[in-house]
């Protein structure tokens, strides 16, 4: 099939994208590479997907995979109302992966204006294009921070998410209505996933795990929020991707044969681990003790996630069994590779 992977410079976008291509599907990435984090980090992800950094410097020109021959690559933005239409009906996707957004949640707290254009304004128009186009299935990411200050332990998709306390999280909850909307009035099938701490190799350099490698290397201290009293389903990137890519190429093995076409799914480890473990296992694999400074808890940030994923278990097989151990080996093992070969 022909699938759209929008955010396909980030990291699960990434992934998912290498997946799908060693699955033998077409595929077409769409990212604006924004310089929210480090560009060069996106090019080197594309780099491996075979799209040379020159050829994806230009906005909506399509660039060429040298590695595979189903990948071509697209710099766009979602909010661009003239040229998103004009490649949907170019290309005629089958299904749409739409991982591009503004991430971070303390990000959204000094810049509102960037979630709403990428992540209202741009989320509106895959909707459209996915309603005049024929799109037969929209897998979209959600996110766990839409459980905001819940104290019921595990998240499960039945709970209240009506008090997210960051804009991220609020701009994330505004999707899931959105889709839903799309979904009964013109019966476009939609899948969001709530997405809990992804953690791996090419993963972003504002999240934790890369936060503290390269200070515990650089032999700066670590900072450790809400004095280290903070728990986290930390997921392994190999079984998020194996859980999206079951979704969109609808290995579907519920009950019955019902194509659902609204639903909601928690994509995590399904278990919770201490922040304080994490690290742990962080120095064991770095051999390094880290220097700590520990902090109060920062706003919009919350104590504890954990998913409960019965949901996607039982409909598609879901079962994460990465150890937090391994994964950590793993993404220290590309971190280190990766600052080798960085300019």
């Amino acid at each position: 099939m022909k699938i759209l992977v929008t955010g396909a410079a980030g990291f699960i976008g990434y992934h998912v994208t290498l997946k799908l291509l060693n699955n033998g599907h077409t595929v077409v990435g769409l990212d604006n590479i924004n310089d929210y984090y480090d560009i060069n980090l996106k090019f080197a992800r594309l780099g491996q997907l075979g799209i040379n950094s020159k050829d994806a410097q230009d906005f909506n020109k399509v660039a060429s995979s040298s590695k595979y021959s189903g990948f071509h690559f697209v710099r766009m933005g979602l909010e661009d109302r003239e040229q998103l239409p004009k490649l949907f009906k170019k290309e005629n996707f089958t299904v749409v992966c739409n991982l591009a957004a503004q991430a971070g949640v303390r990000y959204s707290i000094e810049n509102p204006e960037a979630y709403i254009d990428s992540n209202i304004v741009g989320f509106l128009n895959i909707l459209e294009c996915c309603k005049k186009h024929g799109v037969e299935h929209l897998v979209y990411a959600s996110s766990s921070s839409v459980y905001g200050l819940n104290k019921k332990i595990p998240f499960m998709t039945t709970d209240s998410v009506d008090h997210p306390i960051s804009l991220y999280a609020a701009s994330k909850k505004s999707n899931e209505l959105m889709a839903h909307t799309y979904s009964h009035l013109y019966g476009i099938r939609t899948t969001g996933l709530r997405f809990f701490t992804v953690y791996g190799p090419w993963g972003r350099p504002d999240m934790a795990l890369f936060l503290f490698t390269r200070a515990i290397l650089d032999g700066d201290a670590i900072k450790v929020f809400n004095n280290g009293k903070m728990e986290r389903d930390f997921t392994y990137i190999d079984d998020i991707v194996e859980g999206v890519t079951k979704i969109i190429e609808d290995q579907y093995i519920g009950a019955d044969n019902e194509k659902f076409k609204y639903r909601i799914y928690n994509i995590g480890n399904n278990k919770s681990v201490k922040l304080m473990d994490f690290i742990k296992a962080l120095e064991k694999s770095l051999n390094i003790d880290a220097k700590k400074e520990f902090l109060p808890m920062q706003p919009g940030d919350v104590e504890k996630t954990w998913a409960n994923v019965d949901n996607l278990a039982n409909d598609y097989g879901y079962k994460p069994n990465t150890p937090v151990e391994y994964g950590i080996s793993k993404f220290v093992a590309w971190y280190k590779d990766y600052n080798k070969m960085a300019p």
